[in-house]
Formats: structure tokens, C-alpha cells, sequence
């Protein structure tokens, strides 16, 4: 089968095509038959080995030495199940599916066996195959934060970085969730995240929301790039600092400078999980939660779609389109 491999940590033209040999189930697996993948921030830094100084030795025994480990990246697709083990009771071939491996990667291939228990879930029926291949690594981020935060309805929370995957999930999410939803993003973008819901909207290139005045209940920043100091000033004496990129030394920065107040910082990490899956699908059913999608790629221009991801202005989501497959 045809397959994107990284064979060593650089630029995006460390990705090649290759053929590797199609997967075969065990008796609690299912093979997939991918129809789209997506291109995220988490796959161009793996493959860049883009990471934190402070960090650079963990992730190195994590991810792997020269090159990554698991060298078929992709941490979210969708398709249809082509076959199913044995033993496997929760799908069956035919079955239209989405699904988040997340550290697992694999996406980046034409097939990709997983355990049925892993965090995979029916496609939802109102979304094409490219949609449900973007719902999952925005929308189990955005939710396991804003879970993990007790954010609640009628709560004041500002989203920063509310353009991007996990962005945009977000503000959809909090909205579902009651909250009054101040979005901070670029020019560019202030129109289309006030029509994913929020009530108001902040253009960082020309306003710093920390010198407003007004303190939230929490502020989510989704993109690690908020000034630490600042914003801890910007949210209420028991609010909450929700951070989705607290490596080590952010998370020592952040709470160095939480001493002395009762602010609680909501960081850690995840990897997704059935009930997390279940409760995207179910958002996106409802009509809740829509994946954002920015551009659509060929699975053979997948350097094209690295090189414009590490250039830190998508809108949403990047797809890949690695088959052909049924429009719902």
C-alpha cells in the first residue's frame, strides 16, 4: 500500500511516498481503508522535532532518536472499515468510521489497523469523510480542557488563539456549554470565529485583551502564546488558567507566577478515549460542533500541506485526501 513516511526529523521534504505493506487485523483489530487524513501542528513538530529545549531529551526517548519511531505520522483520519477481526463486536466491514490515534499516528497510509476499543466511533451521518477526519484531535482537545476547567454556563471565557483546530472547537464547544465566549484571533479571521458563535471578538495584531480591564473566569489559550504574567492579571481571583501546551518549563513559569493567588492552572495531557469520541460525534450529530476546514490537499502533495501548516496561519483544519471515497 501506498504510505507518507518521515525518514528523519527535518523539513517537510523529509516526507516520501513509499510502499509499505498493507496491515493485516488481529482477532480485536479492525483495518481501516483511509479516505482522509489531516495535517496538525502536532504531526509538523514531530516531524521537525520542533520541541522546547527543556524538553528535548524526554521527547527524544519518546519519539525516537534520528527519526520518529513510528515513521507513518497521522493522528486522525476517517474512512471505512475494510475488515474486522474475529473477535472484534463494536464494528463490521462497511462501517463508516473516524478516529483519533493520536501518539499513535498511521494516518498518513492507505490502511491502518486498530484496536476496536482504540478511539475510533461511527462516522456521523451529516458530515462528509473530510469533515469527520477533523473532528477529533480539535474536538477532544477543546473538551478535555474545557471539561477539565468546570467551564459553565453564563462563565466569562476568553478563547486565545481562536482560529486554529483546536480553536475553533472551542468556541463551539463553550458556546454549547453556556459560556460567554471572547475570541481572540488575527484580522483575518475575526469574521469567521464570530460566526462560529462568539459574542465578541479581539484582534490581537492590534488590541492586547490583557490591558482591557476586564477579567474572566478562565482563559483558554490554545496555542501556547499568551504573555503568562498578563493574562493571570486577566482572570479572576478563582478563575482559571487553561494552557493545552504546558511544557515543562511553561508549567513551572506559569505556576512560579501563580504564587500568591488562587487562579488554578488546568494543563496536563491526553490521549483520547471512547466516552471523549462518542461525545464529539454526539456534538457533531446535533449540529454543535463543525470542523473548520481551511484547504484540502492530494495525499501526494502532503510536503505542500507541512510546508503551509509550519507557517502557522491555518484556519481550522488542512485535509488530506488520501482515497477516493462516497460523499457522506
Amino acid at each position: 500500500m501506498k504510505a507518507i513516511v518521515c525518514t528523519k526529523y527535518g523539513p517537510p521534504d523529509v516526507l516520501k511516498m513509499v510502499d509499505i505493506e498493507t496491515p493485516v487485523p488481529d482477532d480485536n483489530q479492525v483495518l481501516i481503508k483511509v479516505f482522509f487524513t489531516t495535517v496538525t501542528v502536532a504531526d509538523c513538530r514531530v516531524r521537525g522535532f520542533n520541541v522546547p529545549p527543556s524538553f528535548w531529551l524526554p521527547a527524544k526517548l519518546a519519539l525516537g532518536w534520528s527519526k520518529p519511531r513510528q515513521p507513518v505520522l497521522g493522528t486522525e483520519l476517517s474512512g471505512v472499515v475494510e475488515k474486522a477481526g474475529k473477535n472484534v463486536r463494536k464494528f463490521k466491514a462497511g462501517d463508516a468510521v473516524f478516529a483519533y490515534p493520536g501518539h499513535l499516528c498511521g494516518g498518513y497510509a492507505a490502511y491502518i489497523c486498530l484496536n476496536e476499543n482504540a478511539c475510533i466511533a461511527l462516522k456521523p451521518k451529516v458530515l462528509g469523510f473530510e469533515q469527520a477526519a477533523a473532528l477529533s484531535l480539535g474536538g477532544i482537545t477543546a473538551w478535555f480542557f474545557l471539561e477539565k476547567g468546570k467551564v459553565t454556563k453564563g462563565e466569562k471565557l476568553l478563547i486565545y488563539g481562536a482560529s486554529g483546530s483546536n480553536g475553533t472547537a472551542a468556541v463551539q464547544i463553550a458556546k454549547y456549554l453556556g459560556a460567554e465566549v471572547t475570541a481572540v484571533c488575527s484580522t483575518g479571521n475575526l469574521e469567521m470565529v464570530k460566526n462560529l458563535g462568539a459574542d465578541k471578538v479581539i484582534d490581537y495584531t492590534t488590541t492586547d485583551f490583557t490591558g482591557l480591564g476586564e477579567q474572566f473566569d478562565a482563559v483558554f489559550d490554545t496555542v501556547g502564546k499568551t504573555d503568562i504574567a498578563k493574562t493571570i492579571r486577566a482572570i479572576q481571583p478563582d478563575g482559571r488558567y487553561l494552557h493545552s501546551v504546558t511544557t515543562p518549563m511553561t508549567e513551572l513559569k506559569i505556576r512560579l507566577n501563580l504564587l500568591g493567588t488562587d487562579v488554578k492552572l488546568v494543563g496536563g495531557t491526553y490521549s483520547g478515549s471512547i466516552e471523549q469520541i462518542e461525545f464529539i460525534k454526539k456534538l457533531a450529530e446535533e449540529g454543535v460542533f463543525k470542523p473548520v476546514i481551511d484547504r484540502q490537499y492530494s495525499f501526494d502533495e502532503m510536503v505542500a500541506a507541512h510546508e503551509y501548516v509550519d507557517k502557522g496561519h491555518k484556519k481550522g483544519n488542512v485535509t488530506i485526501k488520501v482515497a477516493a471515497g462516497p460523499a457522506l
